[in-house]
This record gives C-alpha cells, sequence and structure tokens, in this order.
C-alpha cells in the first residue's frame, strides 16, 4: 500500500513512468525479469496507445488513465507463477464468465501471441 500511496502523489512524466517500470522489471530476480521484459516488449509492441507505469509497486499498462493490464512477479507475493492479470477496465467481456488473469511459468511463441490478442481485445481493438 505505501508503494501504491507513492505512486498516487507521483507527478512522473509518461517517459519518466516508463523507465520506473523498466526499473521496477530490472530489479525481479530471475525468472521473472526475462518473462517481464518479454510480456513488456509484447505489450507496448501490440498496444502501443498504454502508458506503462507501475501500480501497486508492479508494471502496470495504462489507456486514459485507467490500468488495463499488469505484470504480478511471482517473488512478490512468494507465489509459484507469475500472473498477466486484467482490470475491470479491460473489454475482455465474454458471456457471463472470463479469465481477467492469467498464471505464466514460461513463455513462448503461441504464448506471446495470446498476450498479443488478449491485450488488443482489452483496449477495444
Amino acid at each position: 500500500m505505501k508503494e501504491r500511496a507513492r505512486e498516487a502523489k507521483s507527478n512522473a512524466s509518461k517517459g519518466e513512468a516508463a523507465a520506473e517500470v523498466i526499473a521496477k522489471i530490472s530489479e525481479m530476480p530471475e525468472p521473472d525479469r526475462g518473462m517481464a521484459r518479454r510480456v513488456h516488449a509484447v505489450i507496448t509492441s501490440a498496444a502501443p496507445q498504454l502508458d506503462p507505469r507501475l501500480w501497486y509497486g508492479m508494471p502496470a499498462y495504462a489507456l486514459d488513465g485507467k490500468v488495463i493490464c499488469f505484470f504480478q512477479d511471482a517473488g512478490k507475493f512468494k507465489a509459484r507463477y507469475a500472473t498477466l492479470g486484467f482490470s475491470d477496465s479491460a473489454l475482455l467481456d465474454d458471456g457471463t464468465i472470463w479469465p481477467s488473469s492469467f498464471a505464466i511459468t514460461g513463455l513462448t511463441a503461441a504464448g506471446e501471441k495470446l498476450i498479443a490478442e488478449l491485450v488488443v481485445k482489452a483496449v477495444g481493438g
């Protein structure tokens, strides 16, 4: 919560916020760091309109100030896998039930393609 309070008070420019995301990813232990770098590259390529920023200390990607998706490294909560999560602002609705987070234990080309497709759909593309 302290990280989130600091983030909310931050007046970081978009460029500074993006640099903070890269710095946070660089602090992660492997294999989370490698996965986070690849997820970051996929998201920023698939949806360049999203602004990278920190959200509760995690790399996140926002549209018009609203977080659409985020990467939670396994080490942050001592989990057995990293997570790609989507907020309720993401346009992933499909019927009465749909996934809003995905466990990531490794990335393949197929996994990267799925992430790109989900992010594009999440922003309304």
